[in-house]
């Protein structure tokens, strides 16, 4: 990468763009990797069913996948920082992939659970390889709207889901009383093995590729120099930012999993919808997420060119989305489903923007080399949230079959993180590694 020792944080955007090609094959690749995650949420009272299910076995689903996706988002943050973004996140794409393909085989609840722990092997590389991308090609001041673009496909993946895999299952290859989920499942993996091939062609380090111009290529390094050396696990362990990142994720990522997974059911449950009839309030609530994930990394981005420290862009953010989410506490009380759409959707919104600005901080405290390990400590830690998440959300589902326990736990986490961040990293410094 180019490294110009005049290059400033005021420098202004070159007339090179290609930088946000890049961000556009990660918004493609996040796009399919939720609609392989959220795929089961969509089907479940299909699968619950048909495997005659309860509410604790799909909790165990989850929390597998979870497992799986926790300790090999660790895994992979080490990997990419040694193979980097191109490898890195080529190949967990085809492993997930191929395991979300293989769920059209399952015929017992463990065959379920093997597949999902296979898909979690693979999607988690997905974010510490996009963070790495975003960190490889983007200065600082715009790391976290590239961040909150690329996150934004998770978005639109949940909003496809429910499009096309009942279209597909329920109206193309079978009904609403008899949907063929397999064949559907089939047929969405397949399509979406052609994002591979474009990644391979396209994506390269900046200072590689001959697409990029030397005044972009100047812009992308204006950024201070990182040290050469490289950073262990166990030094980043001691760092407090590295744990102002991870414990951050503990507390929200628990919050989206329970969106993400149970939404579904809870729209079934409360207001009497199914596979063909949820779809409309998931799209309305994941259109209002899309907003929050690009208005997230917009508004801090925008706090700095007003002249705001990274410090006060990034926390001011994040408190502007921890109190949207408040009013989510009651919305199992909501009386009709647009109302619960409203109040869900808000706060799904806000946890996008506030993520944006989370995912940021490790390329905005942390060395570029490290950035993949500490992406890959905090993930770790949000998947052992996301566990015990699953875990709660059966237990109170199969014991009290009410939502609002556990709406009242996401209302308060993201004013709780922030708290932690804060009190960990209060002056959002360069660690000290």
């Amino acid at each position: 990468m180019s490294n110009v020792a005049g290059a400033t944080a005021n420098q202004p955007a070159p007339a090179g763009k290609y930088r946000w090609v890049v961000v556009w094959l990660l918004f493609a690749a996040m796009v399919i990797n939720y609609v392989d995650r959220q795929a089961i949420g969509v089907l479940k009272p299909t699968l619950m069913t048909e495997f005659s299910w309860t509410e604790g076995d799909f909790a165990n689903i989850i929390f597998w996948f979870q497992a799986a996706y926790a300790v090999s988002y660790l895994l992979w943050g080490r990997i990419v920082d040694r193979i980097g973004a191109r490898w890195g996140f080529g190949i967990a794409f085809i492993i997930w992939q191929i395991a979300f393909i293989a769920h059209a085989g399952v015929r017992s609840l463990n065959q379920m659970i093997f597949a999902r722990l296979a898909l979690g092997i693979g999607e988690g590389g997905g974010f510490p390889a996009g963070i790495k991308a975003v960190t490889e090609w983007f200065p600082k001041k715009e790391r976290a709207f590239a961040v909150g673009l690329f996150n934004a496909g998770t978005n639109i993946g949940a909003i496809v889901t429910p499009l096309i895999i009942p279209l597909i299952a329920s109206v193309w290859l079978g009904t609403a009383e008899d949907p063929n989920w397999r064949m559907a499942l089939i047929i969405v993996g397949a399509a979406g093995l052609i994002w591979v091939p474009v990644w391979f062609m396209v994506y390269k380090r900046p200072g590689e590729h001959k697409k990029v111009t030397p005044e972009e290529l100047d812009y992308i390094a204006q950024d201070a120099p990182d040290p050469a050396h490289k950073i262990g696990w166990l030094k980043l362990l001691t760092v407090k930012e590295t744990w102002a990142y991870a414990l951050g994720k503990f507390l929200i990522d628990p919050i989206w999993w329970f969106f993400l997974f149970w939404l579904p059911g809870f729209l079934g449950t409360q207001y009497d919808l199914n596979l063909l009839t949820f779809g409309p309030p998931l799209i309305a609530i994941y259109l209002l997420s899309d907003v929050g994930s690009i208005g997230g990394g917009w508004l801090s981005s925008q706090f700095l060119k007003r002249g705001m420290s990274l410090n006060a862009a990034r926390k001011l953010t994040m408190l502007i989305c921890a109190l949207a989410v408040v009013p989510v506490a009651f919305a199992g009380m909501a009386s009709n489903v647009w109302t619960a759409v409203l109040i869900i959707g808000i706060a799904t919104a806000a946890h996008q923007g506030f993520s944006a600005n989370l995912y940021a901080m490790p390329g905005d405290v942390f060395p570029r080399s490290a950035v993949g390990s500490v992406v890959g400590i905090g993930g770790m830690i949000g998947g052992f949230g996301g566990m015990a998440m699953a875990k709660y959300a059966g237990y109170v589902l199969d014991k009290i079959g009410s939502y609002t326990p556990i709406f009242v736990v996401a209302a308060s986490a993201y004013l709780i993180a922030l708290f932690v961040i804060h009190l960990l990293s209060p002056r959002y410094e360069p660690a000290k590694v």
